[in-house]
């Protein structure tokens, strides 16, 4: 009998392997069939294993009821892992997409446990005892913060685009310049967005002009929106022009059309004071006489992801009652969170204060150069193998928002001596909660725009566990 067969025959039943000391402590957190089936996948993984490449000095270990064991228990643990977990962000980025966007105040979050936690006012009206809407909670607020006449909320700004397109546009066309056919994260654009509502695409224009007489030459009976589309996540410079939102509302008025504004990042206040470039505010484009206007709650608003839709009552309330409105509505968390960011706008300054993003647009620049200090004599004090060095940086707004501001910034650079930076990088991510930051010039920058105060420690420790120690001479 060779070898390899000696080591088949070997091989240990999922029952022996079960009872090892390292899967019987996890029989309180797992099922004994998820067990099971990863003790018999390790099993089979060793067979395949000993067909396909025979025997090596390492084989006869691999074959051991502990060592099966421990190779299953590993894989049980990171079941019971979460895969959605927290981050510390030091890219630079605020609104980072693939971490979460725009982190919530506060009061945000102890709504969502008030709500979480039992039952909840979401469909009762409290003065007649009756069947309310949900979508009350949040209304007065936007009406008030905004100036439209009424307003509605789903899952996303996506989805609040399409939701109105359809209910306002379906079977007819819709005019939009061909320099605002926007792309937005995950490929979605649109055109395509336009399509599934069945509403017909009139493109005007040029790329990076487009006049008024355009709008007018496109107009027919089959016409029903001018759409207009803020073009938030890039810029077009140079020699460009678009028609404001104003020139399309007087078109609008002149042809019996609706005006319609997707927004994108929904700005309820302006932030120039803080030396951000200027962008439109949900507010100023109400004003200006827009009939529908869309934009998202996790951007500049700094709330939950979700989409709102503000303008005409009798268009909004068209928009509510079209079945897809079900289908989009908003969960009683988010709207939970929705409604506390909203009321922090009653009061701009505190609002500036309390939301987590906008506070960050208006951190000091000396204070942020202080914290990387604090954070650069830590790490010196540290034996750590790697260099150090405070250097200049810029944070950037991020989530599709404000494409060409730069934040004047401070970073620590950090480049290990016996590990890559890359390595570095993914040791870092591994850890609870991990560390995301980005690589520049071969070196780790660790931005604290986007970092809470209270993270600072914690964010050096990790810092510390992850580099290897100096070797010894």
């Amino acid at each position: 009998m060779s070898e390899r067969q000696v080591l088949l025959r070997n091989l240990p039943a999922v029952d022996r392997v079960l009872r090892e000391e390292v899967l019987q402590a996890l029989a309180g957190q797992l099922s004994a069939d998820i067990l099971s089936e990863a003790v018999q996948n390790q099993i089979t993984f060793l067979r395949r294993q000993l067909l396909s490449d025979g025997a090596s000095a390492d084989t006869s270990a691999a074959l051991e009821p502990a060592a099966i064991a421990q190779a299953a228990a590993t894989y049980c643990r990171d079941l019971l892992k979460p895969s959605l977990r927290k981050v510390i962000n030091a890219t630079g980025t605020l609104l980072h997409t693939n971490l979460g966007r725009a982190p919530l105040a506060p009061q945000a979050m102890r709504a969502i446990d008030d709500v979480a936690s039992g039952y909840s006012t979401l469909e009762m009206d409290m003065n007649n005892g009756k069947r309310g809407e949900r979508y009350s909670h949040v209304e007065s607020l936007l009406c008030r913060l905004t100036g439209a006449e009424a307003a509605l909320v789903v899952n996303n700004n996506a989805g609040a685009v399409l939701l109105a397109l359809t209910a306002l546009g379906r079977g007819h066309e819709a005019i939009v310049s061909r320099g605002e056919l926007v792309e937005i994260g995950g490929a979605f654009r649109i055109p395509e967005v336009m399509e599934a509502g069945g509403v017909l695409l009139r493109e005007v224009g040029s790329t990076n002009r487009t006049h008024r007489r355009d709008y007018v030459g496109a107009i027919n009976e089959q016409t029903a929106i001018l759409l207009k589309v803020h073009t938030s996540n890039y810029r077009i410079v140079g020699f460009s022009g678009e028609v404001t939102s104003a020139e399309l509302v007087e078109l609008g008025r002149e042809h019996q059309l609706i005006v319609m504004e997707d927004l994108g990042s929904g700005l309820l206040t302006d932030l120039s004071s803080y030396g951000l470039a200027p962008e439109p505010t949900v507010g100023e484009v109400v004003r200006s006489g827009v009939d529908v206007v869309t934009f998202s709650g996790d951007k500049l608003l700094g709330g939950p992801q979700a989409g709102l839709i503000v303008g005409r009552k009798d268009l909004i309330r068209k928009i509510a009652r079209h079945p897809l409105a079900r289908a989009l509505r908003i969960d009683k968390l988010t709207l939970a969170a929705l409604e506390a960011t909203l009321r922090l706008y009653l009061q701009p300054l505190r609002a500036c204060s309390e939301v987590p993003v906008l506070s960050m647009f208006a951190a000091d620049a000396q204070q942020q150069k202080n914290r990387c200090e604090a954070l650069l004599q830590r790490l010196q004090e540290e034996p750590v193998a790697a260099e150090v060095s405070l250097v200049e940086d810029v944070a950037r707004i991020g989530g599709g928002a404000m494409p060409l501001t730069e934040l004047g910034d401070w970073a620590i650079a950090i480049r290990p001596h016996h590990i890559s930076v890359a390595e570095l990088a993914a040791r870092l991510r591994d850890y609870t909660p991990a560390l995301i930051a980005r690589i520049r010039d071969d070196a780790l920058l660790v931005n604290l725009r986007a970092v809470f105060a209270a993270e600072d420690n914690l964010l050096a420790q990790i810092i510390v566990a992850a580099l290897p120690g100096e070797k010894p001479c």
